[in-house]
């Protein structure tokens, strides 16, 4: 028999992630048994070769392995928390989305009825599940990790981060910071150039471009954050600020909203006003780190 792809797993949850986690485990040989509350969400899953739990119960005992993927963490605690399911013994992979302090109050909580507990973060959308290019981010004890690592390799790239259960999560939220920030930036742009009758399409590949070079910066600067040191190797945060009041202006002048950068100048000034103007951008990472109005 071949452990890796003779490992029974169970999925709870089949909204379209969960149905893709159940699907790539299928593939990929693993006996499955899944579990939801609206059963007809499992149909094709159980043509396909799925076995149906009818209780989370049932579910649980299926497998070695357990994915949970639901709404919200109040839905993980009311299913796995009802009087007629157990446990003790259990491994269990929470998919779910939320945040840091509710994936280590879930840790605990798993943990004090006798389950081992890995909380993790899907950064890919359903249709690249079973591929390479699923990141799927997991923290927790690692050696639990790794005793499930080629199980958890059947739904793509599968990393650990850490023994903190809320690192899988907080990646998460600064993923999706990143992610916004591209495209903000991007729309700003876009915006700017529609004025002068450029198309976004013309537009997007020099965005592409300057979005890779700006991302080849970040080991430099994010070295800087970690020694708590900003050299202007490349130019003053003072030198940044004024062509931050530059695309203010633009922006005003073509009638396209300046919020965005409007933001970033005033965290600029302030830094400026704290003595950092001879500073390069990364020291910025001090107004990042205060609560609004510190």
């Amino acid at each position: 028999m071949n452990s890796e792809t003779d490992t029974p797993v169970t999925v709870i949850g089949l909204g379209r992630m969960g149905q893709a986690l159940a699907g790539a485990f299928l593939k990929a040989g693993h006996p499955t048994t899944v579990w939801n509350r609206t059963a007809s969400k499992a149909d094709q899953l159980v043509a396909a070769g799925a076995r149906w739990a009818p209780t989370v119960g049932d579910a649980l005992e299926a497998g070695s392995l357990t994915i949970v993927c639901v709404t919200d963490y109040q839905a993980v605690h009311e299913l796995l928390g009802a009087s007629d399911v157990t446990l003790e013994g259990t491994t269990l992979i929470n998919l779910t989305s939320g945040d840091s302090a509710q994936a280590r109050e879930a840790a605990r909580w798993a943990e004090q009825r006798g389950a081992r507990y890995l909380d993790g973060a899907v950064m890919a959308v359903p249709s690249t599940i079973g591929t390479a290019e699923a990141v799927i981010l997991h923290s927790g004890p690692q050696p639990d990790f790794e005793a499930h690592k080629p199980t958890l390799e059947a739904l793509g790239t599968v990393t650990h981060l850490g023994a903190d259960p809320g690192l899988a999560s907080l990646y998460d939220v600064a993923g999706l910071a990143m992610m916004w920030s591209v495209l903000n930036a991007w729309l700003q742009g876009t915006a700017l150039l529609r004025t002068a009758g450029v198309d976004a399409a013309t537009y997007a590949p020099f965005a592409r471009q300057i979005a890779a070079e700006v991302a080849e910066w970040l080991p430099g600067y994010a070295e800087q954050i970690d020694n708590g040191s900003y050299p202007a190797e490349v130019s003053a945060l003072e030198t940044d600020a004024r062509a931050m009041a530059h695309l203010i202006d633009e922006s005003e002048a073509a009638g396209v909203n300046a919020e965005l950068p409007q933001l970033l100048k005033a965290m600029a000034d302030r830094a400026i006003a704290a003595g950092h103007g001879g500073e390069q951008y990364p020291v910025l990472i001090e107004e990042f780190g205060k609560p609004r109005g510190d």
